[in-house]
């Protein structure tokens, strides 16, 4: 079934030259296929100081285990881990680097006491989140050389996400030789935008030289969470035009025309669109040679400005980037909190206006995300901009946190509700439909 090829000098990619091949994995399906065992998918999620994983059962979609490892590469490391049905529990352990942190990781799984398998054997592939694919990768793909070079050719284009991300990916390769990984690309559901979405208004030949265009992120969520908002409402996701609000930390809103993003928020990179957490969003780019003369420093500096204390923790006064935080704040009568707030909805229900104005209507709004799932209040501050569409909110429902729900009333000409996003489980899924398949070589 399975084929990883593994080539590349000692100093190289993934190690010295491989061949390794899997032998077939039957899987068993719920609706009465045969199969011999179960498909374990570890995803990773790797960051430069961190790594997030989730040990998931993709035949019944069960989360058998998941955790985070912090402050790789400092003093007081950490690997917090919670198996299904157990305790959350956080240990200090050294970790050093990426390596052994996913050996970390392994030790946890395989923990006579804490473990979910009794051995790596259990573990029929890794599937790895991959921020930047640039025009490349409209896809997942089964990870060898060719698509970590591909990765590393872009990684100008998120210099501080796609080198940690494969720094997982050489991890795993060196602690796990032998089960295939798959790579899964924030990037790939929006490779569907029309040209007019994706080009700035810059000399043509920069996008033809050095592919300066909006790339678009979250793709892995909005995927996910547009084409559940449809399986709840008994629809295709090919019959409707769905505004995606993705709304945590990192924020975004995508507009999906029948089935495929044909715009969204974040450009180039993850700093354009939506006021987020601590980045700026839409800004006239002068202010940034107007900020390097003024505070006499480098556009690096003022780029680290932009996206580390800007955003709603720079437009509050430094108060915090945290929407409860800020709310808490705002309701004891602190006007810069309530105008960052009232910033943050404005700005959303801007674009989702838009988007609607784009698709010629709405059908349908999600809210996900840390905030879009679990914050009542700014759901409803930037439903109050949607009216015009033929919105509402139900106050009862609009309590509910981190659950699926419909929050607008049938007689609503656009339906509004939360799906809470599931990144993991659509890696999961993308990775299945991969190494499942007898094709794959």
């Amino acid at each position: 079934m399975c084929l990883l090829r593994q080539t590349g000098k000692e100093n190289g990619l993934l190690g010295k030259s491989l061949l390794i091949r899997k032998p077939p994995v039957e899987l068993s399906f719920p609706d009465g296929k045969k199969g011999k065992h179960k498909m374990n998918i570890l995803v990773i999620n790797c960051g430069s100081s961190s790594l997030k994983y989730q040990l998931i059962d993709s035949i019944s979609e069960k989360v058998l285990a998941k955790g985070l490892c912090e402050r790789i590469g400092s003093d007081g490391a950490c690997i917090t881990h919670t198996p299904a049905g157990g305790e959350k529990k956080t240990d200090t352990i050294p970790m050093p680097d990426h390596n052994a942190a996913i050996a970390a990781v392994i030790e946890k799984l395989t923990d006579p006491e804490v473990g979910v398998i009794s051995s790596l054997d259990e573990i029929n592939a890794v599937g790895h989140r991959i921020v930047h694919g640039g025009e490349r990768f409209s896809k997942a793909l089964l990870i060898d050389d060719d698509v970590i070079k591909a990765i590393e050719d872009v990684s100008d284009l998120a210099p501080l996400h796609n080198p940690a991300n494969l720094i997982g990916v050489r991890a795993c390769a060196k602690l796990m030789p032998g089960v295939p990984m798959v790579a899964v690309f924030d990037t790939a559901f929006h490779q569907t935008m029309p040209s007019k979405a994706y080009l700035y208004a810059l000399p043509l030949e920069y996008y033809k030289k050095y592919k300066v265009r909006r790339y678009g992120f979250h793709g892995t969520s909005h995927d996910y969470v547009s084409n559940r908002a449809a399986q709840i409402l008994g629809k295709k996701r090919e019959d409707l035009r769905i505004i995606v609000c993705h709304l945590g930390n990192g924020a975004s809103v995508t507009a999906v025309d029948h089935g495929k993003s044909i715009d969204t928020t974040m450009g180039l990179t993850p700093l354009e669109g939506l006021i987020m957490g601590t980045r700026c969003g839409d800004l006239d780019p002068a202010i940034i040679t107007f900020l390097m003369n003024k505070l006499d420093c480098s556009a690096e500096n003022v780029l680290t400005i932009l996206n580390k204390k800007s955003g709603m923790l720079g437009l509050s006064g430094g108060i915090s980037n945290d929407f409860r935080d800020l709310s808490r704040a705002a309701a004891e009568g602190n006007k810069d909190a309530e105008t960052a707030l009232q910033a943050y909805a404005l700005r959303v229900g801007k674009y989702i206006g838009a988007y609607a104005a784009e698709m010629d209507g709405a059908d349908v709004i999600v809210f996900t995300a840390g905030v879009g799932e679990n914050d009542g209040a700014m759901r409803k501050r930037i439903s109050d901009y949607t009216e015009f569409l033929g919105t509402s909110v139900d106050p009862e429902k609009n309590k509910i946190r981190g659950e699926e729900v419909i929050l607008s009333r049938p007689e609503d000409k656009v339906v509004t509700m939360v799906v809470p996003t599931n990144e993991e489980l659509a890696i999961a899924r993308q990775t299945l439909a991969i190494v499942g398949s007898k094709d794959v070589n």
